[in-house]
């Protein structure tokens, strides 16, 4: 009755070990990431911050992810047609993007810990004996054929329990009996970890490890872009300067010519010194020299925008730009600097990897700790074999018969001195508190870069108004000279000084304008809010809290 009883508990662990099995295969496959999870280009929303934005304007999502251009001729864009161009084709960008896909890989490596285990064995021999002499007849010879087979298919799950099933085969044929003996034998396994290599905190630890690594990977590569953009934008606007600063030298140049002309006239016709002709005659030569030192930044600042759109078509550097977006300085009420440094403690990619790091840490003394403890495992194997002299009726007698093996024991290992756990739990914690200090280091050099940022504004902002100003002061100024010029009360020399100061001042306060956009640009990447403020969605958009997992 106790052997009916074990038999049909032992079908049932079989059963049941065998529907366990089979949901880990069908289950083992994590979902592969979607192309969302990178995407990097245009959003329909935008993520709420705290605190809220000031009231600025943002620059509207393109309700279209592609930009087109025309593979020859010039290329036509306003400021966000040249930051999603850049998007598309920058080859800089096109390496960064690889990364977190490169870093999910280790994701799938980490979780084959768990992948079930499928090991077989087919062997098969011959042994030629001869036994001993015996008295009165000479040695017997004898011969053994031998066949085996056996399968096992183990798994080790996340709780820190290992399954298995196997099943065996063996045949043995000897030259001195009639029939092959045959034996087949199906048994199943537990083994449960009780304290080291407990629980799926621990076993999970590599798992979450890579998954942090590939959100870091992915704050990382936000970083990379938002620096992009604000590359994309400062290039566009320094070609706009440029283009902008050859027209002001070329007016200039026609100014100094034809002031020029009109000396030569005036000398001709006696009404001036020839020695007021040198005066002018410098004036135009500086003017030329001037515009040809702009055509020159201007054909630097057209190759780096040109590497930074890196447009389709052959011969890309000979192309033309033509910019449509024009330079501002709309009057913009900044919201106090602690706004922004909150903000920027909130969303800057840097901070956001360093707390994924400090996870990463905490995860590691959760393994290390683990690693103190002794070894102590819990193991039960079960199994029933069939005799018989073919295979067939050894599988049958598996079950028809009561013979069976069993048994369950404890396992036991622990180092007395434990010195390399002890090391690497030590070593774990040391990293974790560094990493804290590196976090605390890095908010603070966080804070100092907005500040800075915030005080480049309010200066350029100031410069805007101040040169502006001296623009107009300048240019009255050159008219006020040119009109007593003109009426024998002023000297070449003194009109080509007012010119002069006219055409700085018109650069500055085009230069002012510029600095100013890029001023503005540089405080929003500083605190982690370009892309965002741009319509642009890219990993990494979430802010990050860290999570604490281990005790003090």
């Amino acid at each position: 009755m106790l052997a009916k009883k074990f038999l049909i508990f032992y079908k049932t662990a079989i059963t049941l070990g065998l529907l366990i099995a089979m949901c880990l295969l069908s289950s083992c496959a994590e979902p592969q990431a979607t192309d969302n999870q990178d995407y990097i280009g245009p959003s329909d929303s935008q993520p709420a911050i705290q605190p809220p934005l000031e009231n600025e304007k943002t620059q509207e999502p393109n309700s279209s992810p592609i930009v087109k251009i025309e593979p020859n001729g010039p290329i036509d864009i306003t400021i966000n047609e040249a930051v999603l161009i850049s998007l598309q084709k920058n080859k800089s960008l096109a390496v960064e993007k690889l990364n977190p896909q490169i870093k999910r890989t280790f994701e799938e490596q980490a979780l084959s810990v768990f992948d079930p285990d499928l090991k077989g064995t087919v062997s098969q021999g011959r042994t030629r004996l001869e036994s001993a002499p015996t008295p009165g007849a000479g040695p017997i010879p004898s011969t053994e054929k031998a066949f085996g087979a056996d399968a096992s298919l183990s798994e080790f799950l996340p709780t820190g329990t290992t399954l298995s099933l196997d099943g065996s085969t063996n045949r043995l044929d000897e030259s001195y009996a009639d029939d092959p003996f045959v034996s087949t034998r199906l048994g199943a396994g537990v083994t449960q970890s009780l304290l080291r290599g407990f629980g799926t905190t621990v076993n999970l630890v590599s798992v979450n490890q890579a998954r942090i690594d590939t959100k870091i990977s992915q704050y990382e590569l936000r970083g990379f872009v938002e620096l992009l953009v604000a590359q994309i934008e400062e290039a566009y606007w320094n070609y706009s300067l440029a283009e902008k600063s050859i027209e002001i030298y070329e007016q200039s140049m026609q100014v100094a010519e034809k002031q020029q002309q009109e000396t030569e006239e005036r000398i001709n016709i006696g009404s001036l010194a020839r020695s007021e002709l040198a005066a002018a005659k410098a004036e135009t030569s500086l003017r030329q020299q001037d515009l040809i030192v702009a055509e020159n930044t201007l054909a630097q600042a057209r190759l780096n925008l040109l590497r930074l759109l890196n447009p389709s078509g052959n011969e890309i550097w000979d192309r033309k730009i033509i910019l449509k977006s024009e330079p501002t300085t709309p009057a913009i009420e900044l919201s106090p600097v602690e706004t922004y440094v909150l903000r920027g403690w909130q969303m800057r990619p840097e901070l956001n990897q360093a707390r994924l790091q400090l996870d990463r840490d905490e995860l590691e003394i959760v393994r290390t700790r683990n690693g103190l403890l002794p070894q102590l495992d819990f193991f039960i194997t079960l199994g029933k074999t069939g005799y018989a002299d073919s295979f067939d009726d050894s599988a049958r007698n598996i079950f028809k018969k009561n013979d069976y093996d069993a048994t369950a024991g404890i396992t036991f290992e622990y180092p007395p001195m434990n010195r390399s756990a002890q090391a690497k739990n030590q070593q774990a914690t040391l990293s974790r508190q560094q990493a804290q200090e590196a976090l605390d280091n890095l908010e603070q050099l966080v804070e100092v870069d907005i500040r800075g940022a915030y005080l480049q504004i309010t200066s350029v902002q100031q410069q805007v108004v101040a040169a502006k100003a001296s623009r107009e002061l300048m240019e009255e100024k050159l008219k006020v000279e040119t009109g007593k010029f003109e009426v024998g009360k002023s000297t070449s020399i003194l009109v080509a000084q007012a010119q002069r100061d006219f055409l700085q001042s018109q650069i500055t306060e085009l230069t002012a304008a510029i600095n100013y956009q890029i001023a503005i640009v540089e405080l929003h990447r500083l605190e982690g809010t370009l892309l965002m403020r741009s319509g642009i969605a890219s990993p990494g958009s979430e802010p990050v809290k860290t999570s604490k997992i281990t005790s003090s």
